[in-house]
């Protein structure tokens, strides 16, 4: 900080740029269908432009052609989907510039595609929740559900599949992972954390060769300091 007269200048700060959010996450894209997923870029206020790429994150994989990026309106960007994509982990770039054309902040940020041709997944189902509802600061919260696969009538317990944790905390609008459990015999999972800050969970299963992708409902824990 400079001190000047009887004043004080601070010191300017850097641009910055951020990826927010990727839905759906994972994409999935179906047959020959084709599913278009959107990204959400924060700036500061002193960038001019921000533009998005995006390509697989394996070394191995390429794509048959560039992918179109479709600019929307407040940094949004949409990005369509087909099964001619590599399936797997792709990273999205996100570039800032100023309003001299210059480069001055980037971000990176991961997400998942999973593209399915021509066979039909079972149906699947994802219970959640997340315990207690009211918790102080620096306390555990809980988290059990179970996943089940639809075969004919009946509803059976998905075993050895690994479900995801996640928590979105007030005033944020991404999903940050916490934690992952493998079901057991019975389908059920568990999982705790320490709570630091209220906000909502939720509990992801993205789907094997076999069985289709499944998102549970969301579960609120509100989180209070300790007073005497």
């Amino acid at each position: 900080m400079l001190m000047t007269g009887g004043g004080a200048v601070a010191a300017t700060k850097a641009p910055t740029v951020e990826i927010l959010d990727v839905s759906p996450n994972p994409v999935v894209v179906r047959g020959n269908a084709e599913t278009v997923a959107s990204f959400k870029v924060g700036a500061s206020s002193d960038v001019e432009k921000v533009e998005l790429s995006v390509e697989p994150a394996s070394s191995n994989a390429r794509t048959l052609r560039a992918k179109e990026v479709k600019p929307l309106e407040n940094w949004r960007f949409s990005v369509p989907f087909t099964s001619h994509d590599p399936e797997g982990k792709w990273r999205a770039i996100a570039v800032a510039f100023d309003k001299d054309g210059k480069s001055v902040a980037r971000d990176t940020s991961y997400f998942f595609v999973d593209v399915r041709k021509g066979w039909k997944k079972a149906d699947t189902r994802l219970s959640f929740n997340a315990s207690p509802s009211k918790i102080r600061k620096g306390k555990n919260v809980y988290f059990t559900g179970r996943l089940q696969y639809e075969r004919g009538d009946d509803w059976r317990s998905a075993r050895g599949e690994k479900v995801h944790i996640y928590f979105r905390a007030n005033g944020s609008s991404g999903w940050k992972w916490i934690d992952s459990d493998r079901t057991d015999r019975w389908g059920k999972f568990y999982a705790k954390e320490r709570a630091y800050r209220s906000g909502t969970y939720k509990a992801v299963f993205k789907g094997d060769r076999k069985l289709d992708d499944a998102t549970s409902r969301n579960d609120y824990v509100r989180v209070y300091s300790w007073r005497h």
